[in-house]
């Protein structure tokens, strides 16, 4: 009896270290920005080493910062938090130009407001040549789905499902293309992989190269 107790608890304590590796640890810390409705989670990129986690990137908003900051505070495993993460120049109370498709949020300022319409347009036409290219049209402004974004989406999906082991699943997107590499433990896990890729949004596709194995 005392040895099986002794083995049950040392199966928990190497479960409990598995999910604070590194890697665990940056992969909880992406699942609940990209859960948060404050934190834009494509805009920041988490790095941990030691257990300590990195946070760094460009937000719109000091609100958006200190709660990324939270977050990562409050992940289990995480010893420290280091930030790196720089605010825009736009803030919460800039004065918004609406032009067709395309929001550009402006700081207004009196002596320099001919400037700020100046930028609004370049930007307008730098996102035309952008969708172009790409081939992709946002359903409305500040809508575009980023490849980062959809990559923390699916990853988001992988970990909160029971059917899908979500940290032996790499995935990686490239114009809203989903390649997932990786060992699954059956054909089923596999095919609900593939299912929640696809019904993620911006995915154009998923292509599969995940191995049925132990």
């Amino acid at each position: 009896m005392l040895q099986r107790c002794a083995a049950v608890l040392a199966a928990a304590i190497m479960t409990v270290a598995c999910a604070q590796t590194d890697a665990g640890i940056t992969t909880n810390v992406k699942t609940k920005l990209a859960a948060d409705d404050t934190v834009k989670a494509y805009q920041v990129d988490v790095d941990t080493r030691n257990g300590v986690v990195t946070l760094s990137g460009d937000v719109e908003t000091t609100a958006a910062k200190e709660q990324a900051i939270q977050i990562a505070r409050g992940t289990d495993g995480v010893r420290d938090v280091i930030d790196q993460i720089r605010v825009g120049e736009a803030a919460a109370t800039a004065g918004t130009y609406r032009d067709n498709d395309v929001d550009v949020d402006v700081d207004i300022d009196d002596d320099l407001e001919n400037k700020a319409r100046e930028g609004a347009a370049e930007v307008k036409e730098e996102g035309r040549e952008a969708a172009a290219k790409a081939g992709e049209v946002a359903g409305r402004a500040g809508a575009a789905v980023t490849d980062a974004a959809i990559t923390s989406a699916v990853k988001a999906k992988f970990l909160a499902d029971t059917t899908v082991q979500g940290l032996k699943i790499d995935v990686d997107t490239s114009g809203g293309m989903v390649t997932l590499n990786g060992t699954v433990s059956s054909r089923a896990e596999a095919d609900r992989a593939m299912m929640l890729a696809r019904n993620t949004d911006g995915v154009k596709g998923v292509h599969s190269n995940l191995k049925v194995g132990g």
